[in-house]
């Protein structure tokens, strides 16, 4: 009977132990929100006329990865897939002027994917996206907007933009912007179709403008009387 040279014996037992492991599939994170808290807020476009406590105060909540806080987010949760969401992002910046001592201010934030299984956690670029225009209407991985153009052309545009696409599906100026009296919120909450799939964005007060979105081509419905 051949017996097994003592040198053997740790290396055995680690490839043992290791094979195992191997064989284990990918770790599953906790991803979580904790529980929502009021802070200080000041809108872009408030007034002391306009402003109130209800306009001054963001709800915040705590985006947790295995129990640890990753970031601070707002808003309500967009599931995209079962295991994908996309949620704001909650930001505390300085917002002191030259001579003043710090002064920290909540704001609203760009989006952010949260992948549930992986636990990972990716910014979304949204094209031209402006809160002071118009907040995000998700469906499925589309979002719908009005927004700023930052173009030689500066104005108000209908935004359709897809998570992952380098490019927006819809691109449509509107109007100039500035505006001499804009309207507060600039353009109304757009609306979503699922068949046809199709979103609708208006300026506040003016005509609707229907998209129908074909894959990553969107086609203007014939209600659009927006100048050519």
């Amino acid at each position: 009977m051949q017996t097994l040279r003592p040198a053997l014996v740790p290396l055995l037992l680690l490839l043992a132990c290791a094979i195992p492991a191997a064989a284990k599939g990918p770790k599953i994170h906790n991803v979580s929100l904790g529980p929502a808290r009021k802070v200080p807020y000041t809108p872009p476009q408030a007034t002391p006329d306009t402003k109130s406590e209800d306009s001054s105060t963001l709800r915040i909540r705590a985006l947790n990865v295995d129990g640890l806080q990753k970031e601070w987010t707002v808003g309500d949760v967009h599931d995209v897939t079962d295991r994908t969401f996309v949620i704001r992002r909650a930001l505390r910046i300085n917002d002191s002027l030259p001579a003043e001592p710090v002064r920290w201010a909540w704001q609203p934030g760009p989006w952010l994917m949260v992948d549930r299984i992986s636990g990972h956690i990716t910014a979304v670029h949204l094209p031209d996206f402006d809160p002071v225009v118009s907040n995000v209407v998700w469906f499925r991985d589309d979002a719908a907007y009005c927004g700023i153009a930052s173009t030689a052309k500066d104005g108000i545009v209908a935004v359709i933009a897809q998570l992952g696409a380098r490019k927006p599906i819809v691109q449509k100026l509107l109007a100039p912007w500035p505006q001499p009296a804009a309207t507060n919120p600039v353009c109304a909450t757009a609306i979503w179709q699922r068949t046809p799939m199709r979103a609708t964005l208006q300026l506040t007060g003016a005509q609707p403008i229907t998209y129908d979105v074909v894959g990553s081509v969107s086609l203007v419905e014939d209600n659009d009387n927006s100048d050519e």
